[in-house]
C-alpha cells in the first residue's frame, strides 16, 4: 500500500471509530483496547518501525501526517498509539541485535506498546538529580526506585527505565525492562486533565532483575535526550489535528448561531479569527514537516546512533513542540470564545478541545524549560555553550 493509501485508511479509522461522541473518550474508567485492536487490524500500529523488523517503515515525516489525523479524532488516542516511539527509536539505535529482535519484531507483529520511564517526583525537569538506582550483581542489574510519569506502563510489553548507577553518581543508564520482571509496582494511574483517552502511571521499581545486557549503549540521559526528538514532534502534531477540530467546530457553530440580522458566520470579526486559525495551522503543520524531515534525515544515515549521539537534541523538534504548543492554545482560546458562555461548559466539545491542547506545552519538557535549553544550546556564543 502506498503512503496515500495508508493516510486514507487513518481518515476513515478516524472518522469511524474516534469521531461519533464529542467528549466519550473523556469519560473511560478503562483503555479504550478495542480501538486500539481495530488500528492494529488496519495494518497501522506502531507504523513507525523499520521494514527489517516487520514494520511499516514510514518515516516521521509521513508520521506527522499520521497523528495530525487521529489527534483530529482524539488527541488522547493518538499519544497512546505514536508514544512508544520514545522507546522504540532508542532500542533502534542503541540496543543489541538481541534485544531488537526480541522486542521490536513482537511490537510489530502485534501491534503493542512500550514505555518511557525518565521522571520523578523529586527531580521533575532535572533529570540528573533521579533516585532510581541501578547495580551491578554479576551478570545482572537490579534496579530500583520511583518512576512518576509513564504513560502506558501497565499495559506495555516493555519498559525503558532511566536510572542512575549505583558506583557512579554522575552516570546513568537506560535499561530495557521486561513489563512482568518481578518488582514492577504499579501504583497509579494519573486522572489527568486532558488527553483522558491516554492512561499514564506512575510506577515503582523494587529490586528489578534484568540481564545487564538489557542496558543501551551509551549514558542514560542522551539516550533519553535522543529518544525525546522523535516524540516531541509528534506531540507537535498531535496540536495540528487539534486545532483543526476546533476550527471545524467553529465553523459549524458559525453556520446556524443567529447574530444581528444573519449569523455568525457573515461577520467580519469571526472571518478575521478564522482566517487567523487557517495561517496558524499552516505555519504549525510547516514547521513539524521541516522538524520530521531533520530527524529522518538523520535516521537514514549508516551512522545515526554515532551522530545523535554527539547532537542530542534537535533545535528544530524543541521549537516544533514549543511552536504548536502556544499557537494551539492561542486557537484553542479563541475557539472557546467563539462560543461564548458555552465555550466554558462541558456542554460542548471545544471544552474537551481545549483541556487536551495544554498537555502540548506541558509533557516531554514545559516551556520554560525548553526555553532554556534553546537559550542555553542555540542562543548564547557557541565558544561559551556546554
Amino acid at each position: 500500500m502506498t503512503f496515500e493509501g495508508d493516510l486514507k485508511t487513518v481518515r476513515q479509522f478516524a472518522k469511524t471509530e474516534l469521531g461519533g461522541g464529542n467528549t466519550q473518550w473523556d469519560q473511560l474508567e478503562d483503555k479504550p483496547a478495542q480501538v486500539y485492536e481495530k488500528f492494529a487490524d488496519a495494518g497501522l500500529a506502531n507504523w513507525w518501525l523499520p521494514e527489517r523488523f516487520g514494520g511499516r517503515g514510514l518515516c516521521l515525516e509521513d508520521s506527522v501526517e499520521i497523528v495530525n489525523e487521529i489527534a483530529y479524532g482524539d488527541a488522547g488516542i493518538a499519544f497512546t498509539l505514536f508514544i512508544s516511539v520514545l522507546g522504540t527509536s532508542v532500542v533502534q539505535l542503541y540496543g543489541s541485535d538481541d534485544l531488537k529482535d526480541r522486542y521490536l519484531k513482537p511490537m510489530a507483529a502485534d501491534g503493542s506498546f512500550c514505555a518511557t520511564m525518565g521522571s520523578e517526583r523529586r527531580a521533575g525537569s532535572e533529570l540528573a538529580k533521579i533516585e532510581t538506582v541501578a547495580r551491578r550483581e554479576g551478570d545482572d542489574l537490579v534496579i530500583s526506585g520511583p518512576k512518576y510519569f509513564s504513560t502506558n506502563a501497565d499495559f506495555a510489553d516493555f519498559l525503558i527505565v532511566v536510572a542512575r548507577a549505583h558506583d557512579d553518581p554522575d552516570g546513568h543508564l537506560a535499561i530495557l525492562v521486561p513489563r512482568g520482571t518481578p518488582g514492577v509496582e504499579i501504583v497509579k494511574r494519573w486522572d489527568v486533565n486532558g488527553v483522558r483517552a491516554s492512561h499514564t502511571f506512575e510506577v515503582n521499581l523494587d529490586s528489578c532483575r534484568v540481564p545487564a545486557a538489557n542496558q543501551l549503549a551509551g549514558n542514560g540521559l542522551r539516550v533519553l535526550e535522543i529518544g525525546l526528538n522523535a516524540s516531541r514532534i509528534l506531540i507537535a502534531a498531535s496540536a495540528i489535528g487539534i486545532a483543526r477540530r476546533i476550527r471545524d467546530h467553529c465553523m459549524d457553530y458559525a453556520k446556524s448561531k443567529q447574530f444581528r440580522d444573519t449569523t455568525l458566520l457573515d461577520s467580519p470579526v469571526f472571518a478575521s479569527r478564522l482566517g487567523q486559525m487557517e495561517m496558524q495551522i499552516d505555519v504549525m503543520k510547516s514547521h513539524c514537516l521541516k522538524a520530521a524531515r531533520d530527524y529522518d534525515a538523520i535516521m537514514r544515515r549508516d551512522d545515526a546512533a554515532t551522530v545523535f549521539a554527539r547532537q542530542g537534541t534537535l533545535k528544530s523538534a524543541v521549537t516544533a513542540k514549543m511552536f504548536c504548543g502556544q499557537t494551539g492554545w492561542d486557537i484553542a482560546s479563541v475557539g472557546s470564545e467563539m462560543f461564548g458562555g458555552l465555550g466554558y461548559t462541558s456542554e460542548l466539545p471545544i471544552g474537551k478541545l481545549l483541556r487536551d491542547m495544554r498537555y502540548v506545552s506541558i509533557i516531554e519538557g514545559g516551556d520554560d524549560v525548553l526555553r532554556e535549553l534553546v537559550f542555553g544550546r542555540y542562543v548564547i556564543p557557541k565558544p561559551r555553550r556546554t
